[in-house]
């Protein structure tokens, strides 16, 4: 019996497990909607296509499995750079799918007509045209195969509109065959386990890679079986409880931080998951600490990073195999990182009382820690206060702080909160947003509403890229160019029928922050922040740091 290309693609959407397609259609895309429309896939109308990718790639983010969003040619599709570049980046699992003309017989010339395959080239993984409808059960069972395969990341499919609407007798669609990892080899294994044995000071560190569910276990299985103290980088945060007693504390920095004096004390570190996106948590110097690099795939050297010993493969069959044959770290070997622990939460304490009014990082940040419950998610977008939340706000579990600091992308946050607040509709879900990264999808309130999510947006107000402009004042340049006005946050808020608060003291945003989550549904609270301390805590103070002895 015939079926139709669009009816088959989605067939083989659904044969994926795919359980949401985001985005925002056009013409070219019709067929497929209306294939969409008869399928058990929830459709998720967006307001504008760069959220969509955004919510899909923070759904491959938190399941593992590819999220999906659609767009149409031209505009529609190059609206999705920005989105496939943060999948890719981030290695969060994505498909795109856009819409195309007609390619065997268009008659409305190069309208809108983009190259859109070779456009989405160098920022994904696998980009496909499906030229004909007995092509689509195997480029979609392809895509998805890439795109969750080590390292995750973004593909890409254009579907043409004539294609869409032809029909091929045969409706086969592939079985999905769970990835198998390759384990890392017996001699490597070995090597490693000397290393380990001859150091005196050994650190783990936790990085991006090491953030996917079939790694989280076996590190802190890890963790627990050999008490050896450990760190994160700003990814790797809550794959390790920062409440655990062997947890240090985040590389919020490259260097210079009081986490740092810990890094330099250690003669050795193993490395689970590093990812060159991020920046350095640390330098490598010839003759200084060693390394050991475990991650699904090999080192990329460079000058700050060579490591002396590789461990490529599965990070959590490799950190089950370590545990098994090394032993415990003796008190004696740890003292000096539990030290270290003790001195960096005593400076992150610092001024989480302050009542200081536009709000203090500190403040902000604490208030929001009391707040949340320990399974509860923030989702930050980015700008300065994005490091005081790496550096001072424990994460309790993995992927309770999602924050990018891939490609760090502005306007993500509040699409990010959307979809895990889609995804975890009990738990209490924050976007911690700037005012001019709000700006950029602030449209998508009305989505969130229309949705019925329980989300609570908090919008940093210092009527800046404040960020940029910080940098600028360091670099000595002039304050210009950077400054900007913002409409009423409380009014525009209603004006999408959620519901806007202003802070207006600091004694009170906790307890708005408790009544939002209490009452339910999407609420907006404007809090003006001062960033004075920038300079104070994270110039100055740690220009002067001494690290113990």
């Amino acid at each position: 019996m015939a079926v139709k290309a669009s009816d088959l693609f989605v067939k083989a959407l659904e044969n994926e497990g795919v359980s949401y397609v985001f985005g925002v259609p056009g013409e070219e895309n019709l067929d497929f909607l209306d294939s969409l429309s008869r399928s058990s896939i929830r459709f998720i109308l967006t307001r504008h296509e760069q959220a969509a990718g955004f919510m899909a790639a923070t759904y491959g983010r938190l399941t593992g499995k590819p999220g999906v969003c659609l767009a149409t040619l031209g505009p529609g599709a190059t609206n999705l750079v920005t989105a496939a570049a943060y999948a890719q980046l981030g290695a969060m699992p994505l498909l795109m799918i856009t819409g195309q003309k007609p390619i065997k017989t268009n008659k409305q010339g190069r309208f809108q007509i983009v190259d859109v395959v070779d456009m989405m080239r160098p920022l994904t993984k696998f980009t496909r045209q499906i030229v004909s409808a007995g092509s689509i059960p195997a480029l979609v069972r392809e895509a998805f195969r890439v795109a969750q395969q080590e390292r995750p990341g973004a593909v890409h499919l254009e579907l043409p509109e004539d294609i869409a609407a032809e029909t091929t007798d045969d409706d086969h669609v592939f079985e999905v065959k769970p990835y198998q990892m390759p384990e890392s080899g017996a001699a490597a294994l070995q090597s490693a386990v000397q290393m380990i044995r001859q150091a005196r000071h050994p650190l783990l560190l936790v990085g991006a890679g090491a953030n996917r569910r079939n790694a989280i276990t076996a590190l802190r299985k890890f963790v627990d079986a050999t008490g050896m103290s450990t760190f994160s980088t700003q990814m790797g945060k809550g794959v390790i409880s920062e409440a655990h007693p062997n947890f240090i504390g985040t590389t919020a920095l490259s260097s210079g931080d009081y986490i740092h004096c810990a890094i330099d004390h250690a003669d050795l570190i193993i490395n689970a998951g590093h990812d060159v996106v991020e920046k350095p948590p640390f330098f490598m110097e010839h003759g200084g600490t060693k390394v050991i690099h475990v991650n699904f795939s090999a080192a990329e050297v460079d000058r700050v990073y060579f490591p002396q010993l590789e461990l490529v493969g599965d990070i959590g069959a490799t950190f089950d195999w370590l545990r098994e044959n090394i032993t415990p770290r003796s008190g004696e070997e740890t003292s000096y990182f539990q030290r270290v622990r003790d001195h960096v939460q005593d400076h992150i304490g610092e001024n989480t009382d302050d009542p200081r009014f536009p709000m203090v990082p500190q403040r902000l940040v604490a208030d929001v820690r009391r707040v949340m419950t320990d399974d509860g998610i923030i989702a930050l977008d980015n700008g300065m206060y994005k490091i005081w939340f790496a550096r001072n706000y424990p994460a309790l579990g993995p992927n309770t702080v999602l924050l990018d600091n891939a490609l760090a992308t502005m306007g993500a946050g509040l699409p990010a909160a959307m979809m895990a607040s889609i995804l975890n509709p009990k738990k209490r879900v924050m976007a911690v947003c700037g005012d001019g990264g709000f700006m950029m999808n602030s449209q998508e309130m009305e989505t969130a509403v229309r949705l019925g999510l329980n989300l609570v947006v908090l919008v940093l107000r210092d009527d800046a890229f404040g960020m940029i402009r910080w940098k600028q004042a360091i670099a000595g340049l002039d304050d210009w160019g950077l400054t900007f006005g913002n409409p009423d946050f409380v009014t525009y808020a209603k004006s999408y029928n959620a519901v806007g608060h202003r802070v207006t003291a600091t004694e009170g945003f906790a307890s708005m922050l408790e009544a939002c989550f209490t009452a339910g549904g999407v609420h907006l609270i404007e809090v003006p922040i001062d960033y004075s301390e920038n300079k104070r805590v994270l110039i100055d103070e740690l220009a002067e740091r001494v690290c113990l002895v």
